[in-house]
């Protein structure tokens, strides 16, 4: 089957498009998708340049993201059938530890991603336990099928789990350009919170506006902290969503009012941050880290997405022989939105 691979570590530049051999026939819980398209995230560039203590077997299939039709199942298998076509939960857990049953799927010891610790989307064929696949809505189209699950369950967890973001709260968003970002601003409005978003690129603010953000920030032209204390009657953001990690965390800790929570998932520009506790305990704000999201997160955003609500903004579509021009685009910060690679044409 045709894949997009990882043939060492080391950037970019060790992706290949090449056949590889196919998945096995699934075994017992699991199923055979055949991938339509897939959809990058910065966690693929990571992947790329090596994570400590993740070593794939090379040629490695990549892509965490993807929707497609299922082709196979295995034994006990009953929630999907051949010819569903599906979304994919990209985070496979044990199923059976104490954080499993407890529905705490991503504090799973033995917890995995598609195309970083499993093969991943960028292929024809994907191996996916059952449970990790939700039927696609009839009228969602692929590219937003596919860029869907990541970043919507990853914002998801963030703002309502971990953050627990209620109706009248304020929330500043950094990185307006980015998937996770997008979808935090898409839910935060349909929680009903005052949104505070930031972009450096003008279709990245234009992008913010058209999902609701009442109030949008250039962060290289205008004083973010400035602007959000204003918002705020001085107060800052209840909530502040920051996934770009070095860049903005001082701004991040100055526009947080007292008592706020922090939510981070990632660290764009460089995972080193300071933080001096007394800082921490004086205006006692919660710092929270958060990672993908449960099977029943899962289920929510899916629900919604069936209403037609927390769909994914697509920047480009490209073919599978293109997709490390895309990895490229990603790389350098251009893309305003999701980038899909189409895997298997579907006319």
């Amino acid at each position: 089957m045709r894949a997009l691979t990882l043939t060492a570590t080391g950037g970019i530049e060790c992706l290949k498009v090449q056949d590889v051999a196919p998945p096995s026939a699934p075994g017992p819980g699991w199923a055979l998708v055949q991938v339509r398209a897939a959809a990058l995230n910065h966690l693929d560039l990571f992947v790329a340049d090596g994570l400590p203590g993740v070593r794939p077997p090379f040629p490695f299939p990549v892509g965490a993201d993807g929707a497609g039709t299922v082709s196979a199942v295995g034994a006990g298998v009953t929630s999907v059938r051949p010819g569903d076509d599906v979304l994919i939960d990209p985070g496979v857990s044990c199923g059976t530890c104490a954080l499993c049953r407890a529905g705490n799927e991503p504090l799973c010891e033995r917890f995995g991603i598609l195309g970083e610790h499993l093969p991943g989307t960028m292929a024809e064929l994907v191996a996916v336990p059952a449970l990790n696949l939700a039927p696609k809505p009839p009228a969602m189209p692929w590219p937003q099928a596919a860029a869907f699950s990541l970043a919507t369950l990853t914002a998801w967890r963030m703002l309502t789990t971990r953050a627990r973001l209620t109706a009248g709260e304020s929330v500043l968003v950094w990185g307006a350009g980015g998937g996770v970002a997008q979808a935090a601003i898409a839910i935060a409005v349909h929680l009903g919170a005052r949104v505070i978003a930031t972009s450096s690129r003008p279709e990245g603010r234009d992008r913010a506006r058209a999902l609701g953000a009442g109030i949008v920030i250039d962060p290289r032209g205008e004083d973010v902290v400035a602007a959000v204390k204003a918002a705020t009657d001085g107060w800052g953001a209840d909530v502040v969503v920051d996934s770009v990690g070095r860049d903005t965390w001082e701004r991040t800790l100055r526009s947080v009012a007292r008592g706020g929570r922090v939510v981070t998932c990632g660290a764009t520009s460089g995972p080193g941050l300071a933080l001096d506790a007394r800082r921490l305990f004086w205006r006692q704000w919660s710092i929270l880290g958060s990672s993908m999201g449960s099977h029943a997160e899962f289920r929510a955003i899916v629900a919604l997405a069936a209403a037609g609500k927390l769909w994914p903004i697509i920047d480009q579509v490209v073919p599978l022989e293109e997709a490390v021009q895309a990895y490229r685009r990603l790389s350098a910060g251009q893309q305003t939105g999701k980038l899909v690679i189409e895997v298997v044409s579907h006319g």
